[in-house]
């Protein structure tokens, strides 16, 4: 049996952070992938030969903290590209362009009253955005050694003591009294209501909430955390803004592998973990392996599909909580109570991928270039139907989406002169009420190719071939739970120190040596490396 200090389960980009941080640290690490390339979402893949995109097309706000201290700069993370512009698109080609701190548009008391919202959101997430990069205090935690734990001298890099609700607090206060009862009133309203108060049209009301409800199970109406999500995607690195890497995503990961071998740790790909290996350990450190749950319960490594067992004193699951915990870990080690909170997690997801190859830059009405993250969704209400429909199992018959041409910014995702369209399309349910056949899936893709057909009328006879995945079809490649981009759902009860769920929102759990890193852990997912991150300085102390 091979032995290592950590054994990481996935290679998602929370994975290899965490693993790098863990090797520079001078533990033994081996990261084990069930797919044949690492990076998770955010791995490329060739969808039609000479043609590559991911289910991750952006990068909007990876951490600078952690792009600096693994020196991903040095291997390899090129920069990016201008950030991207993003555009709401309209049917008349009146378009809503917001290019950093300029909203353009017909509407010109929209235009002027985003200056001062776009103001008043930027000092509201620059409050919160260091607390994305610390760890949530447990429930219970007391007094100030309850809520300002620091990090021992072996870890030099991660030196930062933990922020905390009563840090969090004082950064609120510091805004003053007023802007302080304007924040607390802000970040607990619907999208909705937000965006009500301050625009007129609506298309910049769509567009500009977008990002608080993309990858959720949230809708303009949804009170539960789609503010918050929006100030959280305010990141430090670009204030929110989108770009593509020099290299395309791949860039990321490539850099991610290389850090983390270059500190010493081991990746494997095509090594699916079947299952964690836990024993007794008893007071002259045997382990056991046959005893149900109990007190004396500890790691002991993991198991492959192959058979081949790897001992470890420490296992990090990058994988999602419900797979971690219900199916690597299993029920018996595990109390019921904390069971059933792993199973009452939402997490079945709401978008679908559709990838087109196309034979040369498609063409947009009321537009020089596609060169931007284009937004279809021509209202809220449009938005709000979207997810009626996915509520209960249906496909919208006016999808909503994202989109942007990857390729004009990094040319090597399609063969020359041709390019790759990328697109999330929002409320596509993972439970089809009928079931996902072939024919379901046909007509979903072709639905949401007639949407983008309204707005770039010559898109059909530039397709060459097209890959339409379902949040199902996520699940079974990239072995997410319902296909979800956050693991588990952002939302206000699965936030914070109650995410995943508490006894397990420190990225420790409740069984000895096992902990998590994935987007299943506060702060949650996109492209961050925070949890990552976060979860390496709770196993170095």
């Amino acid at each position: 049996m091979n032995r290592y200090d950590v054994a990481i389960v996935g290679a998602g980009h929370n994975g290899l952070v965490c693993a790098s941080y863990l090797a520079r640290a001078g533990r033994r690490v081996l990261v084990l992938e069930a797919g044949q390339a690492p990076g998770g979402l955010a791995a490329g893949r060739e969808f039609h030969p000479g043609f590559r995109a991911s289910v991750a097309h952006t990068v909007s706000h990876f951490s600078a903290k952690v792009v600096r201290q693994l020196d991903l700069r040095k291997h390899g993370f090129g920069h990016s590209s201008p950030n991207l512009k993003t555009i709401g698109l309209d049917r008349d080609g009146n378009h809503v362009v917001l290019d950093g701190d300029v909203l353009s548009s017909t509407a010109a008391a929209d235009a002027e009253a985003f200056a001062g919202y776009r103001e008043r959101m930027t000092r509201f997430a620059n409050a919160l955005q260091p607390f994305w990069l610390k760890t949530a205090p447990a429930i219970g935690s007391a007094g100030l050694a309850g809520s300002m734990r620091g990090v021992p001298p072996r870890a030099p890099r991660l030196k930062a003591p933990s922020m905390t609700f009563a840090h969090m607090g004082y950064r609120l206060r510091r805004l003053g009294k007023r802007e302080m009862r304007e924040f607390l009133r802000v970040a607990t309203l619907p999208a909705r209501d937000l965006m009500d108060e301050c625009f007129q049209s609506d298309v910049v009301k769509a567009t500009l909430s977008w990002d608080g409800l993309v990858g959720s199970r949230l809708a303009p109406r949804s009170p539960n955390g789609a503010v918050l999500a929006m100030l959280y995607r305010m990141g430090e690195a670009s204030g929110g803004a989108h770009a593509v890497p020099a290299g395309g995503i791949d860039s990321l990961v490539g850099s991610l592998c290389a850090a983390a071998r270059a500190a010493g740790a081991d990746i494997r790909c095509g090594a699916a973990v079947r299952r964690i290996l836990i024993g007794e350990r008893h007071a002259d450190g045997a382990r056991n392996g046959s005893h149900p749950a109990s007190d004396g319960l500890a790691v002991q490594g993991v198991e492959l599909d192959s058979g081949e067992r790897i001992e470890a004193d420490c296992v990090v699951s990058s994988a999602d909580p419900q797979r971690t915990f219900l199916d690597l870990v299993g029920v018996p080690f595990l109390d019921i109570g904390f069971t059933n909170r792993i199973r009452r997690l939402r997490c079945q997801g709401l978008v679908a991928k559709l990838h087109l190859a196309l034979d040369g830059v498609p063409e947009f009405d009321g537009l020089e270039s596609p060169d931007g993250r284009m937004i279809i969704a021509p209202g809220l209400d449009a938005m709000e139907f979207a997810f009626d429909a996915a509520k209960y199992g249906e496909c919208p018959e006016n999808p909503v989406m994202e989109m942007v041409v990857p390729s004009l910014h990094d040319p090597s995702l399609a063969p020359a002169g041709q390019q790759v369209l990328s697109a999330h399309v929002m409320y596509v349910p993972y439970r089809r009420k009928r079931g996902w056949s072939d024919t379901a899936r046909h007509a979903a893709r072709e639905r949401a190719i007639d949407t983008i057909a309204q707005y770039a009328p010559r898109i059909r006879d530039q397709i060459v071939a097209c890959e339409f995945l379902t949040p199902a079809d996520i699940e079974r490649e990239c072995h997410v739970t319902g296909g979800h981009w956050h693991h588990t759902e952002f939302a206000i009860d699965q936030m914070l120190m109650m995410r995943p769920t508490y006894q397990a929102a420190q990225y420790r759990t409740p069984i000895p040596g096992l902990y998590l890193c994935g987007a299943g852990c506060h702060p949650g997912g996109d492209l961050t490396g925070a949890p990552g991150h976060n979860a390496a300085r709770e196993i170095l102390q």
